[in-house]
Formats: C-alpha cells, sequence, structure tokens
C-alpha cells in the first residue's frame, strides 16, 4: 500500500502549488496580503500563525473557496504548472481534511461509505454515485494502510474525534492526491488520539506524498515536515528551512508573546 501512495517529486518537475503576489479581499477587509510561495511535489510544510492570521484563508484559496484579486501580469495562482482547474479535479488533486468537514461528516453514515464518497467529492454515497469494484478495493487498502480497517462498518456519528479524522484522512486519500493538506487537524484530540493521529500523518508523509500541515501550534508538527512558513497580519513573515524558522525570537514575534521553544526528538513544544 505504501508503494502505491508513494509520489516524491523531482527537481525538474513543476511545482506542485505556486502563489505569485496573491491578495484576497473578503467584506471589504484584506485577508491576505501579496503572498508568494512555492511546494513541490514531496514536499513537507508546515503553514503556522495565529488564530486570525490568513492560514485557513490561504487554503481556501487554494481550493477555490476565496478567489484572489487579478495581478497585473496575470495569473496569481497556478497548481501543478496550471491556472485553471475544474473543482472537482483540484478537489481529487489536494486532498483535504478540516475540522469544518468533520462536522458535517458526523452523521448516520457508514465509515467506508465516506471514504468512498472522495471518489465524488461528497459527504457519503448517493444514488447517481456509480461505485466500482474498483474503487471499493482502493477504499479497502486506504483503511488498511492507515489501520482502521475495524472500523468500516461503524457509524461516524459513533466515533471519537480521533477515529473520525483518521477516517476523513482516508477519504482524502482514496483518490491518491498529489498532496494531503491538514488544516488545524489536532483539535480537540486527546492524547492517544493525537499520538495515533500524528503516526497516520507521518506513515503518509514517508511514502513520499507531500504533507502540508496548517496549525497555529507547534505541537501538531512532525518529525518529517522540513519546512516552516509562518504567517502573519495574512502575510508571509518566515520561511525557510524548520530548525531555522523555529526560534524563540521569529515565534515571540509572530505571536506576539515572549515564547521559548524547546525541540526534542523531532518535536516541538512552547511556553511563555
Amino acid at each position: 500500500m505504501a508503494e502505491q501512495l508513494k509520489n516524491t517529486g523531482k527537481e525538474n518537475s513543476p511545482s506542485l502549488l505556486e502563489m505569485k503576489n496573491v491578495t484576497v479581499v473578503r467584506s471589504g477587509k484584506k485577508i491576505l496580503d501579496s503572498i508568494s510561495l512555492s511546494i513541490k511535489p514531496g514536499e513537507h510544510v508546515a503553514i503556522i500563525g495565529p488564530n486570525g492570521s490568513g492560514k485557513s484563508s490561504l487554503i481556501k484559496t487554494l481550493t477555490k473557496e476565496y478567489h484572489p484579486l487579478a495581478g497585473a501580469d496575470g495569473l496569481v495562482l497556478k497548481i501543478m504548472d496550471k491556472g485553471t482547474w475544474h473543482v472537482f479535479e483540484l478537489r481529487k488533486l489536494l486532498g483535504i481534511v478540516s475540522g469544518e468537514l468533520q462536522q458535517t461528516c458526523c452523521r448516520q453514515i457508514r465509515v467506508f461509505d465516506v471514504v468512498l464518497s472522495g471518489f465524488f467529492s461528497s459527504i457519503g454515497i448517493y444514488y447517481n454515485h456509480k461505485v466500482t469494484p474498483e474503487m471499493e478495493a482502493r477504499a479497502k487498502e486506504v483503511l488498511e494502510f492507515l489501520e482502521i480497517s475495524h472500523l468500516e462498518d461503524r457509524l461516524m456519528c459513533e466515533l471519537s474525534t480521533g477515529e473520525a479524522r483518521r477516517v476523513l484522512i482516508g477519504r482524502a486519500l482514496v483518490h491518491d492526491p498529489q498532496a494531503l493538506i491538514l488544516d488545524e487537524p489536532a483539535n480537540s484530540l486527546d492524547l492517544k488520539a493525537m499520538h495515533n493521529f500524528r503516526e497516520s500523518v507521518r506513515k503518509i508523509a514517508q511514502s513520499g506524498k507531500s504533507v502540508i500541515l496548517v496549525t497555529h501550534n507547534l505541537q501538531d508538527v512532525i518529525p518529517e515536515i522540513n519546512r516552516v512558513i509562518l504567517i502573519k497580519e495574512g502575510k508571509v513573515f518566515r520561511d525557510g528551512k524548520k530548525e531555522d524558522v523555529l526560534t524563540d525570537a521569529n515565534l515571540s514575534e509572530l505571536f506576539s508573546l515572549s515564547v521559548k521553544v524547546l525541540e526534542k526528538e523531532g518535536y516541538y513544544q512552547t511556553w511563555s
């Protein structure tokens, strides 16, 4: 299964995501301000910032929920070197897991159907969906890869928060996307659930698929993350190697608070 998920990028491959001076305005307020960045296939990146800094707005811009202002020189956002994507195609290219999605899924829907629904960008399977044996086989492989096969006949509303979060990872992976994007993934998880969730994400990262983690909490950053982008007030505040960016000085300025950073065995924590 790990081989099927493998998706390592090459130096001459196109950027997975590229933004050039992206500005987004919502309700008259500039929520992203001239954001420029590029992420290569196979790269593992954490996007970190305080609540309200523009992290989630950045993801919603990538997924076409928000639309950037037109640039003077044309396209300002490219995914796999293309500026125009059908939303359905885009959802197959970028697998996304968020707290908002989990709230939508917390219903009487069978786990296996939730994973299958990733093929259709829906929540659950409906009469107009044509599920093939190949789709079912792929869904079972993903559940096995994530070590949650025992949950496939359970209802989503019966699961713990941590179990449901891992099911949503399965839904995001089922169509073999180029990248897994996790938006505040560890919110509301207890210690054991957080451990299991991290192990699942580490396994995906080690398979070579890009992992893009969006969070305000350094404890979410897994050892496989090698690049960190700090976002403050809708702008890129710092961007570079993890060990160079996650410093006392940078985090203190980011959060406007005296912050100490401790790294141990590839994991980070802060205190003030």
